[in-house]
């Protein structure tokens, strides 16, 4: 009976020291997007009245939660009875995100010309302004559906090899993870500015001028840090789009097994998404000429 036991607890410290083992690979795999998922709910989450930040980001945050409900048995059915479908999952994710890299590439150099999004004007009633508040949070939320399956899925394409247990433990992890990580630090980011506010009023009450210029300084570092994110995020696309070609497509990576790693990537999804975006245009340019017609 004793030993029986023991048996039992010898095998969950080994599937315990395969969850962890396999838990870094897949997180380092998820790593790259989570920049990118970082800067996009820092950007959505911010432009409210100060008061409704907090709750308009919970709110955001329970919707991701929901959404990797439903993405993760989806996830795993599908590596269990047709595993196939991750790899060509992984690669449609990989031209999503290397056509995403790009259009913010193109984006930097040549801005869009986009109409302006609503903001909340000074004129506007409670429910104007709580109906506002709702199609950001659903917007925000949907944006969240797209990096949640990417995410789900990167991470069960670095596992598929384990078994099915194994899998569903280190990637609910990585996306429960995901969760509160990625949202926690948009509540600090988007903070920032009230923290730093608070602290010059501090300064100014005590008479202390550090006070003061820390408080200024995190005033002024919020959308700086927003920007700087949104850059990161934008180069780890790359590289993790052009990560999911070179380690899924052997012809990709037969060519260019010879380059450094970090260099076959970057390259490898910056061309994809060249290719993806110019696909695009064309056919965006062929329906405006058939629908002028």
């Amino acid at each position: 009976m004793a030993s029986g036991f023991f048996v039992l607890l010898d095998d969950i410290a080994t599937l315990m020291n395969d969850v962890a083992t396999m838990g870094k690979i897949a997180g380092k795999k998820t790593a790259g997007i989570l920049g990118d998922d970082l800067a996009v709910n820092a950007e959505k989450a911010s432009g409210f009245v100060s008061e409704r930040e907090l709750p308009v980001l919970w709110a955001i945050a329970k919707g991701s939660i929901v959404n990797k409900l439903i993405i993760l048995p989806v996830a795993f059915v599908l590596s269990y009875f047709l595993p196939w479908t991750i790899t060509a999952i992984l690669l449609l994710g990989g031209c999503y995100l290397a056509f995403e890299g790009v259009e913010k590439i193109l984006e930097y150099f040549i801005p869009h010309q986009t109409e302006d999004e609503e903001k909340p004007r000074i004129d506007m009633s409670k429910e104007e302004v709580l109906e506002l508040e709702k199609t950001k949070i659903q917007s925000a939320i949907i944006t969240d559906f797209i990096l949640s399956v990417e995410i789900v899925i990167i991470a069960l394409g670095a596992v598929s090899s384990e078994v099915i247990l194994n899998q569903i433990i280190i990637v609910t992890f990585i996306a429960l993870l995901a969760t509160v990580g990625v949202y926690g630090i948009v509540g600090a980011i988007v903070r920032m500015d009230d923290f730093g506010f608070k602290l010059v009023a501090n300064g100014i009450r005590q008479n202390l001028k550090s006070k003061i210029s820390i408080g200024r300084l995190f005033i002024k570092a919020m959308p700086w840090v927003i920007k700087s994110i949104g850059v990161i995020g934008t180069i780890a696309l790359m590289l993790v789009s052009g990560g999911l070609f070179v380690h899924n497509v052997d012809f990709i990576h037969d060519l260019l097994h010879s380059w450094p790693s970090v260099l076959a990537e970057l390259t490898t999804g910056i061309v994809v998404g060249i290719i993806i975006v110019a696909i695009v245009k064309l056919f965006a340019w062929i329906y405006g000429k058939m629908k002028s017609l």
